[in-house]
C-alpha cells in the first residue's frame, strides 16, 4: 500500500513539474514584449512554462523553432529543428555507436544568449546533446510516450 501511494505521489509530482501550457494573457510582458521584438510576424505563438522560464514554440520560415526566456524578457536560448543528416558526423557516429538500437528521429540546433552552439538527438526515451563540434556533452532520458 505504502509503495502504491509512493508511485502514484510520484507520478502527480512529475505531472506538474513538466511543462505547462499557457494562454498568451499569461505571459509577462516584459517576455511577450521582448518576443514581439524578435519575431515581429509571428503573432500567436504556443506559450509552455519551464520551470520559472517561458517558452514560445512556434514555425519560423516553415522550421519549427522554439525561444526560452526569463522572466524578465532576456532570451536564454533559440532552438530550430534540423534535419538529422545535419548534425555533425560525430554525434550521428556516436549515436549509432552507443546506442544502435535507437534511430535518431529528431534533431535541433540550439543557440543559447552567449551564441554558444550545441546539438540535439532525440531518439526513443532519450535526448543527447552535443557541443558544436559533435562531442558529446550529456544524455537526457525521457519518459517514453506511445
Amino acid at each position: 500500500m505504502k509503495r502504491s501511494i509512493l508511485i502514484i505521489s510520484l507520478a502527480f509530482i512529475a505531472t506538474f513539474a513538466s511543462a505547462q501550457k499557457l494562454n498568451s494573457k499569461d505571459i509577462p510582458a516584459e517576455v511577450s514584449g521582448a518576443f514581439a521584438k524578435l519575431f515581429p510576424t509571428i503573432k500567436d505563438p504556443k506559450w509552455v512554462k519551464e520551470g520559472i522560464n517561458f517558452e514560445a514554440n512556434f514555425d519560423f520560415n516553415k522550421v519549427e523553432t522554439s525561444v526560452t526566456f526569463d522572466t524578465y524578457g532576456n532570451a536564454l536560448e533559440t532552438e530550430s529543428e534540423i534535419k538529422v543528416s545535419e548534425l555533425p558526423k560525430i554525434a550521428i557516429d556516436y549515436m549509432k555507436k552507443t546506442y544502435p538500437e535507437k534511430k535518431i528521429k529528431e534533431a535541433s540546433k540550439i543557440i543559447d544568449n552567449k551564441g554558444t552552439i550545441t546539438y540535439e538527438a532525440e531518439g526513443k526515451g532519450i535526448e543527447v546533446i552535443f557541443n558544436a563540434n559533435g562531442n558529446f556533452l550529456k544524455e537526457i532520458k525521457q519518459e517514453i510516450k506511445d
